[in-house]
C-alpha cells in the first residue's frame, strides 16, 4: 500500500538527451520532412486548408429547347414535343357485387361505378367512366431523329450565402452575337450555354439511336469550384454529362423513360375527344453543385498548430527505434530515464563539497555544453 502511495505522488519532468548517431538522426529528419511536406503540399496548397469553405450553394436554372422535327408526316415544334390497354379478366363479372369490391381500388382505364353491365350477349364487365377506346400500347413508333440537332439553352445563376457571392454562367466576355453562333464543346467553347442534344448524348457516352427508341434520363452537371482569394475571372462553371437512369437499360420490365400526355378537342356535335400520346423521351436534369473558399485566420491557425504538433510524431518514432532496436539501446535507456528520490537528494547534499572537489580533479566525466542535458556519441 505504501509503495502505491509513493508511486502516485511522483512527478515526471523532461530530460534532454542529445544522441549523436547518423542512423537515428537521418530517420528523425526524414520523418519531419515528410510531415512538413504533407502539410505544405497537400493540406495548405492542394486542399487550401487556410480557407473557410461554403458548399451550401443556392441556384436557379432556366432552360429553353429549340428545334423542328417530323413525326407521322407532321412538322412538330417545341409546343408539340416539350412537356413536363384493353379490358382485363379481373373486370369480368356476373352481378354488381363482383364490381363493388373493386370500387376503392385504382383502375387502369377509368373510375369504376360498381355496376355490372352487358358487354356482349354472353359477356358482362364492370362499368367504368373513362375515355374510349382504352389505350393501345402495342403500336410501333419511329423516333424523331431530328431531335439530335435540337439545342438546349441553359441559364444558371448561383450564390454562395456565406460570402454573399453571386455569379451566372453568362461570362462578361459573352456577347449576343456569340450566343447566336456558338454551340458548347469541350475544347473551344467550354462556356457556351447552348448545347446540342446529340453532343450531350455523346458526352454522356450513350448511343443516340438506342436512347431515342426507348428514352432515358441524361444529367447535365454544372460545377462551381471557386477560389475567392483570386479574381472574379477564375470562378467559372464546368460542365459534365452522365446517364442518370443507367440501371433501367438492364431492366427488361420498364426500360428507358416515357410519359403520357393528351390534347383535347370538341367536335361540332359537342362530343369531347382527345388524342393520347405515349412519348418515349429524352429527359434532361440539370444538376448544380459548388464549393467556394476564402482565406480565414481561424482555420489557418488550427492547421498550423496541427502541423507543428504532428512533427512531434517523429520524436515518438525515433524514441521507439532508439530504445529498442539500435545497438546500445541499454545505454540510451540509462541516460534517458533517471529516478531521483528525497533520500538520494539528502545524501547528495551531504557530499556536495567533496563532489565538487572530485569533479575538478577527475577528467573521466564528460562535460555538457548545455545545462541539464547529456551528449551521447555512439560509434558503431
Amino acid at each position: 500500500m505504501w509503495s502505491c502511495i509513493t508511486d502516485f505522488f511522483t512527478y515526471e519532468t523532461t530530460k534532454s538527451v542529445v544522441v549523436k548517431s547518423w542512423t537515428i538522426g537521418i530517420i528523425n529528419r526524414a520523418v519531419q520532412l515528410l510531415i512538413f511536406t504533407y502539410f505544405i503540399g497537400w493540406v495548405f496548397i492542394y486542399e487550401k486548408a487556410y480557407q473557410v469553405r461554403d458548399t451550401a450553394i443556392e441556384s436557379s436554372v432556366m432552360t429553353k429547347v429549340k428545334g423542328f422535327g417530323v413525326y407521322n408526316d407532321k412538322v412538330m415544334d417545341v409546343a408539340d414535343y416539350v412537356t413536363p390497354t384493353q379490358s382485363e379478366d379481373k373486370y369480368m363479372c356476373t352481378h354488381d357485387s363482383n364490381c363493388t369490391r373493386l370500387v376503392n381500388k385504382p383502375g387502369s382505364y377509368g373510375i369504376l361505378t360498381g355496376r355490372c353491365v352487358a358487354f356482349k350477349a354472353t359477356i358482362k364487365t364492370c362499368e367504368m367512366k373513362g375515355w374510349c377506346p382504352a389505350e393501345i400500347d402495342t403500336i410501333k413508333t419511329t423516333p424523331m431523329m431530328e431531335v439530335e440537332n435540337f439545342t438546349i439553352f441553359i441559364k444558371n445563376s448561383i450564390r454562395f450565402p456565406t460570402f454573399n457571392y453571386t455569379k451566372g454562367n453568362f461570362l462578361p466576355t459573352i456577347t449576343d452575337k456569340y450566343i447566336h453562333e456558338c454551340n458548347f464543346d469541350m475544347v473551344d467553347n467550354t462556356y457556351c450555354p447552348i448545347f446540342k442534344v446529340g453532343d450531350v448524348v455523346r458526352y454522356a457516352q450513350q448511343n443516340f439511336t438506342k436512347l431515342a427508341d426507348k428514352g432515358g434520363v441524361i444529367g447535365i452537371k454544372i460545377g462551381w469550384m471557386c477560389d475567392l482569394d483570386k479574381s472574379d475571372d477564375h470562378c467559372n462553371p464546368s460542365y459534365s454529362f452522365t446517364r442518370l437512369d443507367a440501371m433501367s437499360q438492364k431492366n427488361a420490365v420498364s426500360p428507358g423513360y416515357n410519359f403520357r400526355f393528351a390534347k383535347y378537342f370538341k367536335m361540332e356535335n359537342g362530343t369531347d375527344y382527345r388524342t393520347l400520346v405515349k412519348a418515349y423521351a429524352i429527359r434532361f436534369d440539370v444538376l448544380v453543385n459548388g464549393n467556394a473558399g476564402k482565406f480565414n485566420m481561424i482555420p489557418t491557425l488550427i492547421n498550423m498548430v496541427a502541423a507543428f504538433t504532428s512533427i512531434g510524431v517523429g520524436t515518438v518514432l525515433c524514441d521507439i527505434i532508439l530504445l529498442n532496436f539500435l545497438k546500445g539501446a541499454a545505454l540510451y535507456k540509462t541516460k534517458k530515464f533517471e529516478e531521483v528520490s528525497d533520500n538520494s537528494l539528502d545524501s547528495q547534499n551531504n557530499r556536495l563539497y567533496r563532489s565538487q572537489i572530485s569533479l575538478q580533479n577527475n577528467d573521466m566525466f564528460m562535460k555538457s555544453s548545455d545545462l541539464g542535458s547529456y551528449s551521447i556519441e555512439y560509434c558503431s
